[in-house]
């Protein structure tokens, strides 16, 4: 292995000593109050979400973001190709189909931090957070590795989103600029991040685009248009799970998408083609990659960041149960974890249910830890790292801090965390 760059080495020591509290909670609750135009906000915030927000940044070396954004690059210029996408349709569902022009709104790109590098875990259509790390990012103060705090990209982030509505609203063969907006989830007031659909819409507002926040349930067609309790909606920026639309509650936005009644974005086929997890067996493959015209560069970029990936079939299954214990295994449709399982501790009922459904096995790739002091004690705590992007581009980055499995914002001393280059 190669020595390590002086940056990556202070990246590595920073996240292991640094135990400066970064984040200034007062700072933070008068943003949140300020963005929302909601007096008290941030202080219920930080009641009902008490571990939300992490109090220390992690940190990366400036390489290893380089890296991290050409990661996101290569995987969208790979999905670009004709025989990938012939690929990837061989197992997407029929409604994926139709290409209407989106790209796909606030796209996440989760990765580990090794010591060689980043690591690509998965990509995300339903990237949850960044309009909480937006306002995370301002309420930042210096620490002992000289970092201010500051992530220069959250300055632009507001105007930023209203360009990639309005970008997406275009690709879809419209023109001018959307006039409403729906933030639709299932049942949006119980949802853990139910507050950042409150920042999303008075983001758009603040950019002169009207929004609301409705429940998938509230839609309905109208001569040839769409609307929620009376209001036309133009464009639908869907946070919902159901990535295909299966479900009946979801058949009037289907509808919609299906026969252009409105733009809804992220859609089936930006899922399909970007985040299933069956795609990571593609984009880990860079002797095919090159062979259907991807620049070798950018197939070597993918072949050294993304994990080895297979389908879990009948013919493999005994071999990857030998194998169990350095892999990890995940369902095609999954999203937050659900249903995902560490091969070490693996039991044969799970395993069963693994081998008869839609999974893949992924090389395990551990995350890295983040040190942090929480109630007086030193607690290590595991790191991923988001990048939200847009068509290609990196739009903000930000980290989760938390124990166990999942990222769920329930970890004492863990949560959202700014990410700062050192």
């Amino acid at each position: 292995m190669q020595d390590k760059s002086k940056a990556l080495q202070a990246a590595l020591r920073a996240n292991s000593v640094c135990s400066c509290i970064t984040l200034d909670r007062d700072m933070l609750q008068a943003t949140l109050n300020s963005q929302t135009g909601r007096e008290g906000f941030g202080e219920q915030l930080a009641t009902s979400h008490p571990h939300l927000f992490a109090n220390s940044p992690v940190f990366i070396a400036p390489e290893t973001m380089t890296v991290m954004t050409r990661v996101v690059t290569a995987v969208e210029t790979a999905a670009a190709l004709a025989q990938y996408g012939e690929a990837v349709r061989k197992w997407a569902p029929s409604g994926s189909a139709p290409d209407l022009g989106p790209a796909g709104a606030l796209m996440g790109y989760d990765f580990h931090l090794s010591e060689s590098g980043p690591v690509l875990i998965e990509i995300n259509t339903n990237a949850g957070g960044a309009f909480l790390n937006a306002a995370l990012a301002r309420a930042q103060r210096a620490c002992c590795f000289g970092s201010d705090g500051s992530n220069g990209s959250v300055e632009d982030f507001g105007p930023a989103i209203a360009r990639m509505f309005r970008s997406e609203w275009l690709r879809q063969g419209r023109t001018g600029t959307p006039e409403t907006i729906a933030i639709v989830d299932d049942a949006p007031l119980d949802q853990h991040l139910y507050p950042e659909f409150l920042l999303a819409k008075a983001a758009l507002e603040r950019q002169g685009i009207s929004a609301v926040i409705a429940d998938p349930t509230a839609l309905e067609p109208s001569g040839g248009e769409l609307f929620a309790d009376g209001c036309k909606i133009d464009l639908v920026y869907n946070r919902l799970v159901d990535f295909t639309l299966e479900e009946p509650n979801h058949s009037v936005l289907k509808d919609a998408y299906l026969n252009n009644l409105a733009v809804v974005t992220p859609n089936p086929y930006v899922h399909a083609m970007l985040a299933d997890k069956r795609n990571l067996s593609l984009l880990s493959d860079s002797a095919l990659l090159t062979h259907w015209g991807l620049p070798r560069e950018q197939a070597e970029v993918l072949a050294t960041t993304i994990p080895a990936t297979t389908l879990v079939t009948p013919d493999n299954a005994a071999s990857l149960w030998a194998e169990r214990r350095h892999l990890f295994f995940k369902p095609a449709q999954g999203y937050g974890s659900k249903a995902a399982y560490r091969g070490a501790k693996l039991t044969r009922s799970v395993w069963s249910q693994i081998r008869d459904g839609d999974y893949i096995a992924q090389q395990y790739a551990p995350p890295s830890l983040r040190k942090v002091k929480y109630d007086g004690e030193a607690v290590d705590l595991k790191v991923d790292v988001r990048l939200y992007t847009y068509a290609g581009s990196v739009l903000l980055k930000a980290a989760r801090l938390y124990r166990g499995q999942t990222t769920n914002m329930r970890t004492p001393g863990g949560g959202f965390a700014p990410v700062l280059e050192v």
